[in-house]
């Protein structure tokens, strides 16, 4: 039986904004109420200050659900986990773009594997009209700050995953951005090369998992006395093909069923 998770990779947008209490863009996909009114609950009422958002790429629902023990750290520093559904087709810049517009690929544009500049009105571009200051840390050429480019905002591109989580901890430090956004590809990059489930590949999903932990620490040292939020949130899933190598993009279970994660601190 094909099972599609009934929370939407769209909500994302709308769900930010609502923690942060400004408009998302008109035509965005409705927030997700359950992290609303567990946000609501936490903060007594208030908005969050800061939020971080770290976006590693291509980890599945069914990763989690097959090697839970290797999400520990990012289960420690969260208190919601849910299962969302991602947009075809399940590529990176398709499905980033409908987690930060809000919107479905065929209102946003991007329906292919390319990376233009989104048109539409974005998270980031709400963000900035509510006098909010987000920055994206990815590293060079990735469909994440490609396509958000264009926006009153910082943009920092760096070599390696690695490289983007120590340039995310020093911005953290300084404590000049509302919205942290960190993105790392190494399980992608892994999984496309020797399949989901090879050793070298699950490895990876530590890697994000510890690299979480070590942000969140850092941001709640950083943000002290700040309503605070940290968010784990994949783009799209994956399955292993003929050769034992990875892939992602088709209208499937494995693709399509991601994990979001939140937080809250105080």
């Amino acid at each position: 039986m094909d099972i599609r998770n009934s929370m939407r990779i769209t909500q994302t947008c709308a769900t930010i904004a609502g923690l942060m209490g400004f408009n998302p863009p008109k035509e965005a996909d409705k927030a997700n109420k359950a992290v609303l009114e567990s946000a609501e609950v936490f903060f007594e009422g208030e908005k969050a200050d800061r939020i971080l958002l770290y976006n590693p790429d291509a980890i599945a629902l069914w990763l989690y659900q097959k090697y839970t023990e290797r999400f520990i750290p990012v289960i420690r520093n969260t208190s919601a986990a849910l299962p969302v559904l991602s947009v075809m087709p399940s590529v990176t810049p398709v499905c980033f773009a409908s987690m930060y517009s809000g919107l479905m690929p065929e209102k946003h544009g991007i329906q292919a594997y390319i990376k233009p500049v989104l048109k539409c009105e974005t998270l980031f571009d709400a963000a900035v009209k509510a006098g909010k200051k987000p920055v994206i840390i990815s590293t060079k050429g990735d469909s994440i700050t490609e396509i958000f480019k264009e926006r009153d905002m910082e943009y920092i591109e760096c070599d390696t995953p690695d490289e983007c989580n120590e340039k995310t901890l020093e911005i953290l430090k300084e404590n000049r951005h509302e919205i942290v956004l960190c993105y790392n590809a190494n399980f992608d990059s892994t999984m496309h090369r020797w399949g989901p489930e090879a050793d070298i590949s699950l490895a990876q999903i530590d890697h994000n998992a510890n690299a979480f932990e070590t942000l969140v620490k850092a941001a709640k040292q950083a943000w002290k006395g700040y309503n605070s939020v940290f968010c784990f949130l994949p783009d799209h899933g994956c399955h292993e093909i003929d050769g034992g190598l990875g892939s992602h993009g088709l209208d499937m279970e494995e693709d399509m069923n991601i994990i979001h994660f939140y937080g809250f601190s105080k």
